[in-house]
């Protein structure tokens, strides 16, 4: 019709036999299964070029070269593993509820695309352990717990699996060894989580030691995830082993660069905060990268208030303040609402701390145990003591002297209530432990203890565990596991979570 609308005969229809149709199509099937490769999963230069990218939170340039990773090499099924890491840090950064569930459905399908690939590859069922991971990860983040639960299950049996097909694959053992060092130390709240996904078992010793035969081979060897281990080796160190020192140690040294990198430099200062170190914290986050090139990651504006905080430094409400600017998440605000009326009352200004603390009830969510704990601080409406409250400051920065000099010439009788007055004693014990005083932060940890029915502080709990810690230090196992035994029937209201998993630690530790 077209055609004599314009001039031009209108072209005949011409069919050709079945028999000949189906014959064309045959040969055409043939010649492109003939020509097709088999897709295969490889770390090429080009790979490590993008996951290095994405490691150091240059998530942008990191999409871009795996846009073109997948134009140059449209066969290599690694990208999709890479591509998760992506999804997984800028959900676990944001913590942007709404980008979790837009970009949850890429889970099943980077699933689908792995599953084509050549099967006797240590990647194959390696790439599909590591995304259910990072997608539990995310899951536990949003309180969908049992999902995450079924997810790490996945992840277990199909590492187990690799583990069997391909024992001399490293990269397997890094994983297989975190999660056989934190399966004993779960808290009892999550138990059931435990029971769930099944025949896992393992120990802190045993994930260590797997770790650190990852380690020892990248020292000798080009391994992609020498600094994904590093981390995770640090973070075991300080969490479950107790060795806050040594991770400190281990991440220092580590190919780690806190002035090029967000993550790095995120790691390096959690460690150093947590190890008691917050001078060397400050340090590293002075020389953070900025740049539109960098994944934001405003938690290191929370940890500079931290570092100033604990100096008992007035600016530190500045560095609070920005964090909440630019905090897109709902983790970590109460905390920080409390941080800022702390900062304010240690500096006089007791209607700036009415006024964080009532916003501290409202703000956030409770579904990290710090916020739940702030939470908790705030609805007590009890203003603290201005002098205990300085000490703990200086205590959580490692300035022990000066947390000693402030409690020194203080008395039991100095406080007006009972609950000031077990502060107190605690306050002084765990200066005392960090002193190397062991003797006389027994004595008052065991003060501590007497009061355990009387308070629902979580100060009893931790004073147990304390004393567990020490006696472990000291080498008299049978003490310190009776002692990691009595945290784990003390049951407060702050914390509860942290400091039983650090009992069941200690006990895995001592078995």
């Amino acid at each position: 019709m077209w055609g004599c609308l314009f001039g031009k005969p209108e072209p005949k229809l011409i069919f050709l036999p079945v028999r000949i149709i189906f014959s064309i199509l045959i040969s055409l099937l043939f010649v492109s299964v003939g020509n097709s490769k088999p897709a295969y999963f490889r770390y090429t230069l080009k790979a490590q070029d993008a996951y290095q990218l994405v490691i150091n939170l240059r998530l942008d340039e990191a999409e871009d070269a795996l846009n073109n990773l997948k134009l140059a090499e449209p066969d290599n099924l690694i990208v999709y593993h890479i591509e998760d890491y992506v999804d997984f840090f800028k959900v676990f950064i944001t913590e942007d509820k709404k980008l979790f569930k837009k970009l949850e459905k890429n889970k099943n399908r980077r699933l689908r695309k792995i599953r084509l690939g050549q099967k006797n590859s240590p990647y194959y069922l390696y790439s599909q352990a590591e995304i259910n991971l990072h997608w539990a990860l995310l899951r536990i983040k949003f309180g969908e717990y049992l999902s995450a639960f079924n997810e790490v299950s996945d992840a277990y049996q199909l590492l187990k699996k690799n583990d069997s097909k391909f024992p001399d694959f490293i990269a397997n053992k890094k994983s297989l060894g975190i999660l056989h060092s934190i399966v004993g130390s779960v808290p009892d709240k999550y138990r059931w989580g435990v029971k769930l996904i099944g025949k896992i078992d393992g120990s802190i010793p045993q994930g260590k030691k797997e770790i650190e035969s990852v380690l020892a081979y990248a020292e000798k060897n080009d391994f992609t995830f020498r600094e994904e281990t590093e981390i995770m080796y640090a973070f075991l160190l300080l969490h479950l082993s107790n060795q806050g020192e040594l991770a400190w140690e281990v991440i220092s040294k580590s190919r780690l660069d806190p002035t090029k990198n967000p993550l790095g430099c995120f790691v390096q200062a959690n460690i150093a905060l947590h190890a008691g170190k917050s001078k060397e914290a400050e340090a590293i986050l002075r020389k953070r990268p900025y740049g539109k090139k960098f994944f934001d990651l405003p938690y290191l504006h929370y940890m500079m208030g931290l570092t100033k905080l604990y100096r008992l430094d007035a600016g530190a409400e500045d560095d609070f303040l920005k964090f909440l600017k630019y905090q897109k998440g709902d983790s970590y605000i109460k905390e920080a609402y409390q941080k800022l009326a702390w900062n304010a009352l240690i500096h006089g200004e007791n209607d700036q701390y009415k006024h964080y603390m009532a916003l501290c009830k409202t703000k956030g969510n409770k579904r990290q145990e710090g916020d739940e704990a702030a939470y908790d601080d705030a609805m007590r409406g009890e203003m603290p003591d201005v002098r205990l409250l300085k000490a703990r400051m200086l205590f959580d920065g490692g300035y022990y002297r000066k947390a000693h000099g402030l409690l020194e010439g203080l008395k039991t009788e100095d406080f007006s209530n009972d609950d000031l007055q077990l502060e107190f004693l605690y306050r002084s014990a765990r200066v005392s432990q960090k002193l190397g005083w062991y003797t006389e932060s027994i004595v008052r940890y065991l003060d501590v203890l007497e009061e355990k029915d009387q308070t629902s502080s979580y100060y009893p709990c931790n004073a147990a565990l304390q004393i567990g810690i020490i006696y472990e230090e000291l080498g008299n196992i049978k003490k310190a596991r009776e002692y990691f035994k009595k945290t784990l029937k003390i049951k407060p209201s702050e914390y509860r979570t942290a400091l039983h998993g650090k009992a069941k630690a200690g006990l895995s530790r001592t078995k």
